[in-house]
């Protein structure tokens, strides 16, 4: 192979750099412009050491491939957008992470945004999505939106919906059973002879906020026993209020079931300002089992999703949606499943918590 410097990276005094090409990294590979060519495409049919010199000679010259004229060619920019409601909450986070390994692996990038529950933040960002030609959506709806604009972005992209679901039909969902996570919590505490079980969180009109308050009080009154719901944004600071005055009122609940973990870190809060203990006077239940439910004290009895795993569920779904756009919509089903530790993990007669044990539910 040619050992020379490639000219196509010198300067000389105020001469203009000359971009590199195809054809210059062609030349330091020693093979043809038509396998570098397939090597920036990703193509398998390339062999593994003419791949690997051929990114050699790449780095060497420092190329950088132009994807806007690889867009115009091929009709794909390799990105995807993806569209959530709380960045700075542990599942968001989690679940974001999951999608990016999975787009990652197939060479593809994400250009992420947060609306903030803000329905005009999320409509301008599914314009400039389109606007940069990304090549699908992933999508978890902001409160309060519409079939309509499933609509508005459905019919131009492949969209994927992830935990919250807007209208039926309409795009591809990735979520959980949100009814069967809390029916299992519930039926827990009922078990571990609870009478007095509140719900605490569940403020926002959601699909997940309306399917997790509906599991908890059908296997309340499949058990004879009166629904409470301690209605409250899905807050620390809220679920701790509403915690601390419950159980300081008449009839106090002997356990608490949270819409997700931050609330009920923050039921455990109002619990000690009650003057109770969480793990021995009030059982305490969350949802989503992100990493901070193992970590807090005691540690938390969770609803375990997986939302990594949901992320690179959504991912994939959206991937083969924009091979094929064809064919019926689909849903994707992660069940949840009852880990149960030590904020929960003991009789109402008892206050010895008991062994951490994990309960699987099937997905619906």
């Amino acid at each position: 192979m040619d050992q020379r410097e490639p000219a196509a990276i010198r300067t000389f005094g105020d001469e203009p750099e000359r971009r590199v090409t195809l054809t210059d990294i062609a030349a330091a590979a020693g093979v043809s412009r038509a396998t570098v060519s397939l090597v920036l495409r990703e193509s398998p049919l390339v062999h593994r050491e003419t791949r690997e010199r051929v990114k050699s000679a790449i780095r060497a010259l420092d190329y950088v491939y132009d994807r806007g004229a690889a867009r115009m060619r091929s009709g794909h920019s390799r990105t995807v957008g993806v569209i959530v409601v709380d960045l700075t909450s542990s599942f968001y986070a989690e679940l974001t992470a999951g999608i990016d390994a999975a787009l990652d692996r197939a060479g593809r990038i994400a250009f992420l945004a947060n609306t903030g529950e803000d329905l005009a933040r999320q409509a301008r960002v599914l314009a400039r999505f389109r606007e940069q030609a990304v090549d699908g959506v992933i999508l978890c709806p902001a409160e309060g939106a519409t079939p309509d604009t499933l609509r508005l972005i459905s019919d131009h992209l492949p969209c994927i919906q992830v935990l919250r679901q807007v209208g039926s039909g309409l795009a591809d969902y990735v979520g959980t059973d949100n009814r069967l996570g809390t029916q299992l919590g519930t039926a827990h505490l009922i078990a571990q002879g609870h009478r007095r079980i509140a719900f605490v969180g569940g403020e926002a009109d959601t699909s997940v906020a309306r399917d997790r308050k509906a599991g908890y009080a059908a296997t309340m009154q499949e058990a004879g026993l009166v629904p409470r719901i301690l209605s409250c944004p899905n807050t620390k600071a809220a679920s701790a209020a509403v915690a601390r005055a419950a159980l300081l009122g008449d009839e106090p609940p002997t356990a608490l079931i949270c819409f997700n973990d931050p609330t009920a870190i923050g039921a455990m809060l109002g619990t000690h300002q009650a003057g109770r203990a969480p793990g021995r006077d009030v059982a305490i239940v969350g949802f989503d089992d992100i990493q901070d439910a193992a970590l807090s004290y005691p540690a938390l009895t969770s609803i375990a999703i997986d939302p990594a795993a949901l992320g690179q569920a959504a991912a994939d779904l959206l991937l083969s949606r924009i091979e094929s756009r064809g064919g019926p919509r689909r849903q994707i089903i992660v069940p949840p499943r009852l880990v149960v530790r030590d904020s929960s993990g003991f009789r109402l007669d008892e206050t010895r918590p008991s062994p951490r044990l994990t309960l699987a539910g099937g997905g619906g």
